[in-house]
C-alpha cells in the first residue's frame, strides 16, 4: 500500500510539540520492548484506545454545552476507541501479558488519560495531531512486525477467533493477516486525526483573520 510511509510534516509550533511528544514515547517503547512486537502491541493498544474515548466524551460534552452539532466527530472518535480495544483483545490472545506488563498497563493508562484529557482541553488541534503521529508510528511498527513474520524471525500462528469474527476474515487466516488489517486500521486513524487537526488549525486561522483585517483598517484610518 502506497500510503504506509505517509508522514505529515510539522507546519507550526503545535505540530512540532506533537511530533516531539510522540518521538519521546516511541523512544521509551523501543527501549523497553525492542522486538517483542506482540507484547508491545498489548501495552500500546491499551494506551491507543484512550484518545478516541477521551476526545469523544469531551466533544460530546462540548456539543451539549454549546448546543452545536458535532458534525459526526463523536461517532468517528468512539469507533476509533472501540477499534483500538479490539486490537488489544486480539493481541492478548497472541502474546499473553506478563504480570509486569499488566502493571505497566494500569499505570500507563491512568497517567495517559489524565495527560491526554489536559492536552485536549488546552488544545484540541495538538491532541489530534499527537494521535496522528502516534498512528504513523503504529503503522511503521506493524510494518516491522510483518517483516519479521514474513522472514520467519517470528513464528506465524493461526489468527485468534475473536479477530476472524471482528474483521470477517477467512477461517485459515494467520497472524500475518491480523497484522495487515490492524496496520490498515491504524493508517485510517492516522489520516482521520491529521484531518481533524487540519480542520481545527484552519478554524483558528479564520478566527484570527477578522481581527487582523480590523487592525489593518484602523491603521489605515490613522
Amino acid at each position: 500500500m502506497e500510503n504506509l510511509d505517509k508522514h505529515y510534516k510539522p507546519q507550526n509550533k503545535s505540530d512540532h510539540i506533537a511530533l516531539a511528544f510522540t518521538k519521546f514515547l516511541r523512544f521509551i517503547a523501543d527501549t523497553f520492548f525492542k522486538k517483542k512486537y506482540g507484547h508491545r502491541a498489548v501495552v500500546l493498544e491499551t494506551v491507543a484506545a484512550v484518545p478516541g474515548m477521551v476526545a469523544g466524551m469531551l466533544t460530546h460534552l462540548k456539543s451539549l454545552r454549546k448546543m452545536e452539532d458535532d458534525k459526526g466527530w463523536i461517532k468517528l472518535l468512539l469507533e476509533e476507541a472501540e477499534n483500538e480495544r479490539m486490537h488489544l483483545m486480539t493481541f492478548i490472545q497472541v502474546a499473553k501479558p506478563t504480570s509486569l506488563e499488566r502493571f505497566i498497563i494500569i499505570v500507563a493508562q491512568f497517567l495517559f488519560i489524565i495527560l491526554y484529557s489536559i492536552i485536549y482541553l488546552v488544545s484540541q488541534r495538538t491532541a489530534h495531531r499527537i494521535v496522528g503521529y502516534f498512528e504513523e508510528e503504529a503503522v511503521f511498527s506493524y510494518t516491522e512486525y510483518l517483516k519479521e513474520l514474513e522472514s520467519g524471525s517470528i513464528e506465524d500462528q493461526p489468527a485468534p477467533k475473536i479477530a476472524i469474527d471482528y474483521w470477517n476474515l477467512p477461517l485459515h487466516s494467520t497472524l500475518k493477516d491480523i497484522v495487515r488489517v490492524v496496520r490498515d486500521d491504524e493508517a485510517g486513524h492516522r489520516d482521520v486525526n491529521h484531518s481533524f487537526a487540519r480542520i481545527l488549525n484552519d478554524k483558528l486561522i479564520r478566527k484570527k483573520q477578522p481581527s487582523d483585517k480590523k487592525e489593518g483598517s484602523t491603521l489605515r484610518f490613522k
